[in-house]
């Protein structure tokens, strides 16, 4: 039986390509996420599918985020949550990710009840939706409460490096009950930083770059972007080098430090 590593490298897969770079990389577990413009929305059945074939060794969950936004969800929002989420279960998804808020910024715990329900014996993640609320010690008691596995957080701040004092304060909080996962700009290069200061052991990374698109015809005139530009002739992927070294940041404490510029 295999021994469970100290830390946890997770790695936010904006593909099925991606998350098999991940798996290269040495991901102990992918997020797959389309939209990441928007900060991540579930991925089609067919990526879902294909990232399941491709993943041997490495954990799958899939996001439950029906739209970018905020995340107070209607009725009929709910209902395709609850769908997608039946949709994973099918396909032997091994965990999922959600995120609810009441309008008053407080965890929703009805909804969320309902989600972990469809979910069945899958794990659960509560994502970001955390730096969204209005009382993060308060939130975390109800994620708890819940029953949920983890909570990804940049420690209410633009990126996890801002966020150590608070994610520091929610590790201690914890206390064990729940895993306090940091995400959120977090780099190979300042993950060993979040670990030593927090005490947190599970970590939440992208390790993409860039890279031109085949095209050769192009036209400079139209974009598929509305408000949310993108670059249409370019392909964010992850890169399996820029995982090996975050891992190895966290299990190598002579490791030196490889800083990847095109990391984000």
């Amino acid at each position: 039986m295999n021994q469970e590593p100290k830390f946890k490298v997770e790695i936010c897969a904006n593909s099925a390509e991606s998350a098999l770079m991940a798996q290269k990389g040495g991901a102990y577990r992918i997020e797959l996420c389309a939209g990441i413009p928007e900060g991540g929305t579930t991925p089609s059945a067919g990526e879902i599918r294909m990232a399941r074939t491709l993943l041997k060794e490495t954990k799958m969950h899939v996001i439950i985020r029906p739209r970018g936004g905020d995340f107070l969800y209607n009725e009929y929002e709910q209902e395709i949550m609850i769908n997608d989420i039946k949709l994973c279960r099918e396909l032997g998804v091994d965990g999922i990710v959600i995120g609810c808020l009441t309008a008053e910024g407080t965890v929703d715990i009805p909804l969320c009840k309902k989600l972990i329900e469809a979910a069945g014996d899958m794990n659960v993640t509560f994502h970001r939706a955390f730096d969204m609320s209005r009382d993060p010690k308060e939130a975390l008691e109800d994620i708890i409460s819940l029953g949920c596995t983890r909570v990804l957080t940049s420690g209410q701040e633009p990126d996890a490096v801002q966020g150590i004092p608070l994610i520091k304060e929610l590790v201690e909080q914890a206390n064990g009950r729940i895993i306090v996962m940091p995400g959120g700009c977090v780099r190979s290069n300042t993950v060993r930083q979040i670990a030593d200061e927090t005490g947190a052991t599970e970590f939440h990374l992208t390790c993409r770059n860039s890279y031109e698109s085949g095209m050769i015809y192009r036209n400079p005139k139209v974009s598929m972007g509305d408000v949310v530009k993108i670059e249409e002739y370019k392909k964010d992927v992850t890169n399996p080098v820029i995982v090996k070294a975050a891992v190895d940041e966290l299990l190598d404490d002579n490791h030196e430090t490889v800083i990847f510029e095109d990391e984000h």
